[in-house]
């Protein structure tokens, strides 16, 4: 059985035991929070829309940055430059059930 949830406006395929990585979800480590679930797959069913009733449960395991990147803006033919840096929060969780 796998289910498609939403957070952070992204869509992500999962089964029960998974572990990934979303936008950054207000939450401590070790909580457990509740995600919305769009459609199930459970062998040859499956559920969406309306007739979701299912809810997805994930513990939060950790809260962290991704890898730094540059992001550099310039005008052609102009002495204009900026450069950045920008770090993506993010929010690792174990997906517990799917009921």
């Amino acid at each position: 059985m796998y289910a498609v949830i939403l957070t952070g406006g992204k869509q992500y395929r999962v089964s029960e035991g998974d572990v990934i990585e979303v936008e950054k979800l207000d939450a401590n480590v070790n909580d457990i929070v509740e995600l919305e679930v769009l459609m199930t797959v459970d062998g040859e069913t499956v559920v969406t829309g309306k007739d979701v009733t299912a809810k997805a449960k994930a513990t939060v395991l950790a809260q962290g940055k991704d890898k730094k990147i540059t992001v550099f803006k310039y005008k052609a033919k102009k002495s204009i430059r900026k450069k950045q840096g920008h770090r993506q929060p993010f929010t690792r969780i174990k997906i517990e059930t799917i009921a």
